[in-house]
């Protein structure tokens, strides 16, 4: 991508999951796994998108399969959003590591680590071209990080959401199980909830329906895939009304 092309987007969000960052590992954090992504961020940071990041629990702990152990849901899930919260200050230590300065707000207020979360203040951020990166899920049990994701979008004007994951997009059955699985070139919001695609949950998808917010399916595990997709190169998948 050269200089004289502008990027497509002025100000996105990032969602992935936590399992992007164990890397090969059975749990936790891989701390190169967590430096690459760093450097893919950066490297869209550094042609002046405003970056949001939401950043999922299930490398840590999911709060539904607590609960399906036998401990009580909302527990469980406060549980997972302390775990996002220790995947957010891990992507802000990678990241400030390569000089890009990160702020981690969190909705649940925990002042000694991280910042409350306060929109107008975040913006703020933004306009600094900090990339802001938002933990704790919505603060509310019951409600994933795909919804937050789609909920701080929202309040950030953020112009597409970019929802890293293990495959190039959405495809109409598990591409690594079925080898005829086809995979869409764009799809819509309702197509996304009436086939179960599992692109995010239903009270994301319809949140970002309600919004007209398009949701951009890419591979996190391409090399240079958020800055290609973001140029429109590469493979992905658009979902939108």
């Amino acid at each position: 991508m050269t200089d004289t092309h502008k990027p497509a987007f002025r100000r996105v969000m990032l969602k992935i999951s936590g399992e992007a960052l164990m890397g090969n590992t059975a749990f936790g954090l891989h701390p190169p796994t967590v430096e690459r992504i760093a450097r893919e961020v950066k490297s869209v940071h550094d042609l002046g998108v405003e970056i949001c990041m939401v950043i999922g629990g299930g490398n840590i702990f999911r709060g539904l399969s607590g609960s399906a152990q036998g401990m009580e849901r909302t527990t469980a899930d406060y549980m997972g959003m302390l775990a996002t919260v220790m995947n957010a200050l891990a992507m802000q230590s990678a990241l400030e590591e390569l000089g890009v300065y990160t702020r981690v707000i969190s909705a649940i207020p925990m002042d000694q680590v991280c910042e409350p979360y306060i929109r107008r203040r975040a913006v703020r951020h933004l306009e600094k071209k900090r990339v802001c990166i938002f933990a704790a899920g919505t603060g509310n049990p019951y409600f994933t990080t795909d919804t937050a994701a789609t909920l701080r979008a929202n309040e950030m004007s953020c112009e597409a959401i970019f929802k890293g994951t293990k495959v190039d997009g959405v495809y109409d059955k598990d591409p690594k199980k079925f080898d005829d699985a086809k995979r869409y070139s764009t799809v819509t919001y309702d197509e996304v909830l009436q086939k179960h695609l599992g692109v995010m949950d239903a009270s994301a998808i319809a949140l970002a329906r309600d919004n007209d917010l398009p949701i951009i399916v890419f591979s996190l595990d391409e090399p240079g895939g958020f800055r290609g997709i973001l140029a429109g190169e590469g493979t992905s998948t658009r979902v939108h009304g």
